[in-house]
Parts: structure tokens; sequence; C-alpha cells
């Protein structure tokens, strides 16, 4: 389900029009509804609620403040990857005792600060980040600035293949996360000399955009007959984290909802006796919002039609990091985009949507069928645009970071500014005395 309607050849986020927003707020402009982040939360919130739970909103998916704010008003807990992402947390007033810390690469400085917020877990991922953790948790401890021990769950790489794109598949043995059975085992017999941590579960993440029911059948299983052989008084193991990569429609409905995930994953986890952890991103927030963008020009090359818009790769990788596919149609017009109900126009013809980054790669899409009749001016809606949107633009080619708005009902709100080119150059300076 999500919000983003088309009434009277107009398209809408819940109840107000797209083209309102960008009247006020200019283009490109990502836009979030409210009530489709709800619905995607409390989907995965009833598919498990036959087993004790904890949700954790991934906040690599979408950072913004507001969707942040919308899930934590919901009851969810956050999955933190970074210190500033635990910030966000902290600026949001949300529980430090529902936060999970992940991640390969916590530097020191972003342990301490987690160890000072008592979250609730950190899933460790190597031996050496376990030793460091155990050394800063007794500093702590001694000078009396933490209590009781620090609650960590290892992060186990059970080489499983979840069937997705090479760089968002993170649970076989070839990649960089987790650690394998073996020296998970050994970790477990020696925990008691980690003197100021309690290992008290498992987390088996195994990848992102995973449309298929199998992989997580096989991780638990694996996962599972792992907890029931090496449980003991050093190590509990009382919380199971599965981690989250439910896939999302991006061109069709084939991705299968939730529910199907949690009837493949239910019989285990109860066989396990542990707590279920969940790290939802993408589902909750992938299909809660489009980025909008501004036909600048309509270029013709040869046979080659090119719709370049004022939104580019910087403001959305995705298509050109990973080949992925977003359904795009125009903000006004006749017809439907297919996924929605549409079929190929009658009067459509192929085009590249590009942007104005010089980069071949800047794209959008390609040979995408679209309406003959567009021109500059016009707004196009880039769909499904709610997760890795945002979060990973950056200001290549000096441009500025676009706005987010968050809408709910007939009411939205500005949640980022656009940024200003005195934002983006603020830190910056010429050294006198070296050019």
């Amino acid at each position: 389900m999500d919000s983003f309607v088309y009434r009277a050849g107009q398209l809408y986020t819940e109840n107000v029009p797209v083209r309102r927003i960008i009247e006020k707020v200019g283009s490109p402009v990502y836009i979030y509804s409210r009530a489709t982040l709800l619905d995607h939360f409390n989907k995965v919130k009833e598919a498990f609620s036959s087993v004790p739970n904890l949700i954790c909103y991934s906040i690599k998916a979408n950072s913004c403040l507001g969707v942040m704010s919308v899930l934590k008003k919901a009851g969810s807990g956050f999955d933190v990857v970074s210190g500033g992402e635990l910030e966000r947390v902290r600026k949001i007033g949300g529980r430090m005792d529902r936060v999970v810390f992940a991640g390969v690469g916590k530097t020191e400085e972003e342990l301490t600060a987690a160890l000072r917020a008592n979250i609730l877990m950190f899933n460790v991922e190597s031996e050496a980040e376990l030793s460091a953790l155990d050394r800063l948790a007794g500093k702590l401890r001694r000078a009396r600035s933490l209590k009781g021990p620090t609650r960590v769950a290892l992060r186990v790489n059970p080489d499983v293949d979840p069937n997705t794109h090479a760089y968002i598949t993170t649970g076989k043995k070839e990649t960089k996360f987790g650690l394998d059975l073996r020296t998970t085992a050994r970790l477990l017999k020696t925990a008691a000399k980690f003197k100021n941590l309690q290992v008290v579960g498992l987390h088996a993440h195994i990848g992102s955009q995973i449309t298929e029911v199998e992989p997580y059948r096989e991780s638990l299983k694996k996962v599972v007959g792992f907890i029931h052989e090496h449980r003991s008084k050093a190590a509990p193991l009382t919380y199971l984290n599965s981690g989250g990569g439910f896939g999302i429609y991006y061109q069709d409905r084939s991705a299968p909802p939730v529910e199907r995930f949690a009837r493949a994953m239910l019989p285990t986890i109860r066989e396990s006796g542990c707590t279920l952890l969940l790290e939802p991103g993408r589902f909750i927030t992938g299909n809660a919002g489009i980025l909008v963008a501004r036909i600048t020009y309509v270029k013709r090359s040869g046979r080659k039609r090119f719709l370049i818009v004022d939104a580019a790769m910087n403001d959305l990788v995705r298509p050109s990091l990973y080949g992925s596919f977003h359904e795009i149609w125009p903000v006004k017009g006749s017809g439907l985009p297919p996924t929605r109900g549409g079929r190929r126009p009658a009067k459509s013809l192929a085009a590249d949507v590009v942007g104005p980054i010089c980069e071949s790669g800047d794209f959008l899409a390609k040979d995408r069928p679209l309406p003959k009749d567009l021109k500059s001016g016009d707004l196009l809606a880039v769909f499904s645009a709610g997760a890795y949107g945002r979060t990973m633009s950056s200001n290549y080619n000096t441009r500025p970071m676009c706005p987010e708005v968050l809408v709910n009902g007939a009411k939205y709100a500005v949640c980022t500014r656009r940024q200003t080119m005195a934002d983006l150059l603020a830190g910056e300076r010429v050294p006198k005395g070296i050019v």
C-alpha cells in the first residue's frame, strides 16, 4: 500500500496535490507519506505479533527526523550504524533502551558514546571489536559512568545466498559482515573472559531487497540450531536478531507481503525461545517516498530522446549504482503509470531520464516509455524513492542537496530545508600562505 494516487490527472500524496508542494518548496524534492510509513510499520508489527519482539527501524534507509519521529511515536526502536545516527535518535527523544548498534567498523568514539547512552545492545562483528568494547566498558565502569554488563549480540555469517544484488548481500562467507560459525562457537565458549560484557544473543542479517522467503528459513534454521547447541550460563542467548531485508516492489507487485516472510520464519523463531529483534528499513520507507523533478530540457540526438531533469545521481544514486528500476511518471497528465493500473500510453516514446551531472552514468531511467508530449517545465515523479534516496545523496558537482517534506492527510511540512550554497561552503576556506 502507498498513498500516492492520481485524481483527475493530478498526482496526490495523501490529500495534498504534489504540484502544490512544488509551488511552495521547488524541485527537486523528496516527499514522504506518513500514512504509508505507519501502514508498513504496522504490517511488520502485526505479522510477527505472535512472538515476543522489538522492531528497530533501520535508520540508514531514511534518516529524516520527521520520518523517524513518526516511527518513534508508533513504538519503534532504532537500528543505528554510526555515531551520527545515534545522535539522530537522541535528537528526536528516542528511547536508548530500544536502540541496537550495528556495523563492522565502529570507532572507539562511537562505542563510547553508545556505552554512555546505555543502549539495548551492540551487534558485534569481529573478535577485535568484542575486545575493544570490553576494554572501553571496563574503563567507564571503573569511572562509575556505567552500571551493569554491556549487552552484546554476536553477528554470525550463516553463508546463505539471499539472491539479491551483490552489493546488498551480507550473509555469504565472502562478505565483510559477521563471524563464521566456528569463530562464533569459540567466542561463546570463552565469553566469560569478557568481564564487562554479556553475550545475550545472535544477529544474522543476510541482505537487503530479498524477495524470496527460503533464504530466511535456511538462515534461521542454521542459527537456531546453533543457539540450542551453544547456550550457556555465560552466554544465555535470549535474543535472536534476524535483521531486515524484506523486499518491496519497484517495477511490479511481485514482492511478497511481509505476512509470507513471517509464516516461513515464525515456527523456527518460536523453537528458539528467543525474543525476536527485527531491523526493517526499506520495507517501511521505500514505497513511502517519491522524488519529484522538473524537466529542464528535452533533447533529441539521432533516434534517442533525453529528458534532462533538475534531479541527478547525487540526489538518487540507486539507478547509477545498482542499475535499479524506479517507476517514473508525469505529475500531471492523462493515464496512469503502468505499475498503478495503467498501460503503456498509445502516444508514448522511449526516453532516457537524465540529470545535469557531467557523467554518462547520471541517469534515473533508460529507454523508458513516456508520453510523447512531455516538455520543459513538466514535473516527473520518481516512485519508490523513500529508501536509500536522500540518505545516500551527495554534493557532487557542488550541487546542494534537496529538501524533504512529510505529508499527513491534507497537511504537509518541510522536515529538511533545501541546502544553500552558504551551507555547502560553510566548512571550507582558502588556506593562507599555502596556495
